[in-house]
């Protein structure tokens, strides 16, 4: 449960009303806070974190899945430490043992074979790169895309973002053609068995490829869409595309960067999932391998990344520090099994929030897998998305000492992403304070009355 200071709520409020409005006057209209009130928080520790006026939290949303190992996890505080006391920044220019040795790791773990790897600083700069990496060796600036996908804040990464409340533009360098395949359990093909859903979307994918212009050169998709809402098709789907793609020289771009380093609990990449047809060509990552340090890379087969002819470096991309901190925080994964947690305690949560809301109307679906969880709400008694309940439950759920995450296509779909070593008692305790937030909610919304 969140507590407050001992200065009394009224006056600790002053400290978040104060910093939100010198947020308001300086940044963005469109740089988007969470809660009526925004919080600021100040420090963390293993799955907790805490804000300015005092208010302990449980963490279930890990910085948009970034916090993936623990808040303040001391081995990556002590690697970050080190590495800060000798030397922060060198470039590409140089050679650099850190980068190579993550490189190194992050090579073998993506089951790329003859896998090059580059670092950038971030998801979004990651698809980029690899949008760059798949129309110079194809020649064309023709990707395929999935409906209700996002993949990054940039012009490029924009131009192939199939969720239009996340694209403010219809501007883009590229010709992007969208495909059925990242919802399952909306649209025209959601009645259909996992084998008919499959052989639809193949078929889709078929069609649109006979009304391509000319060279596709990349499908790019996430194994589970993160900002869509946690949703994804069958698994074995991307294998079904993968055929299609090499029978026409089209690349797979999987991008990974919220579904990697064995958050899904059943494997260690999103594309394992479906990996009847062999790894993707090029793999893109970021957030958790950071733990919270500006960190993503690109994992490409060697013909592919090595296609690029004028000069290229990254000013910033896998510096000393953030490589440092990730192989500290990819070491401290590995070590202590966090996939396997993620499977296990992920399981036992979905079951506890299936329990959970298979007695609540605003409630249509609960999905994901490991500790990658959507909770899709509507109208209460309805099939109609309901962002306002989505909204109402954020805010309820902080109150009762939760943080969790909302996304989707219309905004009502919960995402909840703890860091991989939640423990049990942990689950339980977030499950009974999303169940009181949601139970609160539905009553409200049944009575018309405000939270």
């Amino acid at each position: 449960m969140a507590t407050e200071t001992e200065n009394g709520s009224h006056a600790s409020h002053t400290s978040h009303a104060a910093l939100h409005a010198r947020h308001r006057a300086v940044l963005p209209d469109w740089l988007a806070t969470y809660y009526a009130r925004p919080i600021e928080l100040t420090h963390g520790e293993g799955r907790h974190v805490w804000d300015a006026e005092g208010n302990r939290y449980l963490d279930f949303f890990g910085g948009i899945l970034t916090t993936m190992t623990a808040h303040a996890l001391p081995e990556v505080t002590a690697a970050v430490t080190e590495q800060a006391g000798r030397i922060l920044h060198t470039s590409t220019l140089y050679l650099s043992r850190q980068a190579v040795d993550l490189a190194e790791r992050v090579a073998r773990l993506s089951g790329i074979p003859d896998a090059r790897v580059f670092f950038t600083t971030s998801g979004t700069e990651a698809n980029d790169t690899a949008l760059l990496l798949a129309t110079t060796y194809r020649r064309s600036n023709q990707v395929l895309a999935l409906r209700n996908s996002y993949h990054g804040r940039s012009f490029s990464a924009i131009g192939i973002t199939g969720n239009t409340s996340w694209s403010p533009t219809s501007l883009s360098p590229l010709q992007t053609l969208y495909v059925h395949g990242g919802v399952r359990t909306r649209g025209p093909y959601a009645h259909l068995s996992d084998a008919e859903f499959t052989a639809a979307c193949v078929a889709d994918l078929e069609d649109m490829l006979g009304q391509a212009s000319g060279t596709v050169a990349a499908l790019i998709a996430e194994p589970i869409q993160g900002v869509g809402g946690f949703t994804s098709g069958p698994d074995g789907l991307l294998a079904a595309f993968k055929r299609v793609l090499d029978r026409h020289g089209i690349l797979w771009i999987s991008d990974e960067v919220q579904t990697g380093w064995g958050r899904t609990g059943e494997h260690f990449w999103g594309w394992q999932a479906h990996a009847q047809a062999g790894p993707p060509d090029i793999l893109t990552f970021a957030k958790g391998i950071g733990n919270g340090l500006s960190m993503g890379g690109v994992v490409a087969r060697a013909e592919v990344m090595n296609c690029l002819t004028a000069n290229s470096i990254s000013t910033f991309g896998g510096s000393p520090i953030t490589t440092a901190g990730a192989l500290a925080n990819l070491a401290y994964l590995i070590d202590h099994d966090l996939q396997g947690n993620a499977r296990r305690v992920g399981g036992l949560l979905r079951s506890r929030l299936e329990a959970v809301s298979a007695g609540l109307d605003i409630v249509r679906e609960v999905r994901g897998r490991g500790l990658m969880l959507g909770v899709e709400l509507v109208e209460p008694g309805t099939d109609a998305p309901s962002a306002t309940a989505a909204s109402l439950v954020l805010e309820a759920a902080r109150e009762h000492g939760l943080l969790i995450g909302k996304g989707g296509r219309d905004g009502n779909a919960l995402r909840i992403a703890p860091p991989l070593s939640l423990t049990v008692a942990e689950a339980d305790e977030g499950a009974e304070a999303l169940e009181a937030a949601l139970k609160q909610v539905q009553s409200t919304m049944e009575g018309g009355t405000a939270v």
